[in-house]
């Protein structure tokens, strides 16, 4: 959907109530009362009436209570609720305007919401770690809500970013009554066995560095050699280890193994937030990050010469502070708490994934489902279901669905199991050049590409019609 012929009017309204924004900063402190909410472990099983207590966010500073306020409910994610209730400033600004209540629901097994507590992490209490799982957490909680209020005229309005989003789109898809609406950013919904190839994720990706530099895609495929080339001798992996200033040294096979899914991660980060300002969602970067690693990979180099320079890289995803003092590659994540998406991972959300070496810039690696299912089994005792999200939310076959914005950022690699095009009449899909994952869903910058706010002035048209809809079905003044 093109959305620059769209210029809708800014809501500035009350903005800066809440929050302190400053230039490039990737957080806020917004304000807001942490409270719990006590759900069912098992929301599909008669016998058992266990509970949990979900943690959810809440602030009702704009609140009006009126019957056609709505809430604006954020669908959690993979990690502690807060990370995400901080970078998800487009809901914050917007909630003025809308006198709506402002909700961020936790995923259960993920931050303070865990069903057994310290065991929740033990194998034989992971079986109530699902989508479906979440989704009745999050159904529960808004009624909760609307019953609170003595009345259930409230139109809800969910929000999500990512796997967020692939919520708040199964929300409104399952439970329409419940949902007015759904904007689901970045949400591959797609990215699914027999939905959307396995290298299509990999060749977006490797776009995103073509787009800044052919050579910098090109020299990162070469670097795979270079790597396996230099590690065969113990001579070699000290190198590497004192050159890359690893905090664990290369000693085995496995290690290089290990130091090369670290490096896939780090460029599928750096593209995932290529914002066009400093941020610190997954760790502190500076503003177009890609382009910044490419600078210093321009070159056509070979070797050591090319290793000793994509350290130089690297620099730009593990110690843009400086505070750093050797590459830690056991993960590439900080600041997420996504213990438990391994099992996921392993459960439901079966996504294929693979390369060529040829057009992308990874080394070839076939998609092995059937290597998959015995890591799964091994590690988790569970049977992958590679058609349950399909069967559960309707695949690609979703054209009676409505009122969801399917948005997508086309330097995001995510975008290649997302809905890039419009499902219905009300299901649309907007579609940002320019725009890395969930970028829309931020604060607003002044850096922010047009695309974006285009995207964001759209979503304000379409909240309030969504919101009109539902005081005519419900016939409320």
């Amino acid at each position: 959907m093109d959305l620059s012929r769209y210029n809708f009017p800014l809501v500035t309204s009350g903005l800066g109530l809440l929050m302190l924004v400053t230039l490039g900063a990737s957080t806020a402190p917004y304000v807001y009362k942490t409270m719990y909410f006590e759900t069912l472990v098992d929301h599909f099983n008669f016998n058992s009436n266990a509970t949990f207590k979900l943690r959810y966010l809440i602030n009702d500073t704009y609140w009006s209570r009126k019957p056609n306020a709505p809430i604006f409910f954020y669908t959690g994610n993979e990690g502690d609720i807060t990370t995400f209730a901080e970078n998800t400033g487009f809901m914050w600004e917007i909630a003025p305007d809308f006198k709506a209540l402002i909700v961020f629901a936790e995923h259960r097994y993920y931050g303070e919401s865990m069903p057994f507590g310290n065991k929740s992490k033990e194998l034989q209490h992971m079986g109530y770690l699902s989508s479906s799982q979440a989704l009745m957490d999050y159904v529960e909680l808004i009624d909760h809500l609307q019953d609170k209020q003595g009345h259930h005229n409230h139109p809800v309005i969910v929000f999500g970013g990512s796997y967020g989003g692939m919520l708040s789109a199964w929300m409104r898809i399952k439970f329409p009554a419940t949902v007015a609406g759904a904007i689901a950013s970045s949400a591959p919904i797609w990215q699914f066995q027999g939905m959307t190839p396995c290298e299509a994720y990999n060749r977006v990706l490797t776009s995103a560095y073509k787009v800044e530099s052919t050579k910098c895609a090109d020299n990162i495929r070469k670097s795979w050699d270079a790597i396996n080339d230099v590690t065969k001798t113990d001579e070699g992996k000290a190198w590497l280890s004192s050159t890359w200033k690893l905090c664990h040294p290369l000693k085995t096979a496995e290690n290089v193994t290990k130091l090369k899914s670290y490096l896939n991660d780090v460029y599928s980060n750096l593209a995932m937030v290529n914002y066009p300002y400093p941020s610190s969602f997954l760790m502190p970067l500076p503003g177009h990050p890609v382009k910044v690693f490419c600078k210093t990979i321009k070159e056509d180099m070979q070797g050591k010469k090319l290793l000793e320079t994509m350290f130089k890289g690297l620099n730009v995803y593990f110690n843009y502070t400086g505070s750093a003092h050797c590459l830690d590659y056991s993960s590439a994540y900080v600041t997420m708490d996504d213990t438990m998406w391994n099992y996921q991972a392993c459960s439901e959300m079966i996504m294929p994934m693979c390369s060529d070496g040829k057009n992308d810039m990874f080394e070839p690696t076939k998609w092995n489902l059937t290597e998959l299912a015995s890591e799964c089994y091994k590690n988790y005792k569970v049977q992958i279901q590679t058609n349950l999200v399909k069967n559960l939310y309707g695949g690609k076959n979703i054209g009676t669905v409505s009122n969801i914005i399917f948005s997508n950022g086309l330097l995001d690699p995510w975008s290649s199991g997302g809905v890039l095009r419009n499902v219905s009449e009300t299901a649309i899909a907007v579609i940002m050049t320019d725009s890395a994952h969930h970028l829309d869903l931020r604060a607003s910058n002044p850096l922010d590409p047009a695309d974006v706010t285009n995207a964001r002035n759209y979503y304000r048209y379409t909240i309030h019609k969504w919101i009109e809809d539902h005081r005519r079905l419900h016939c409320y003044a």
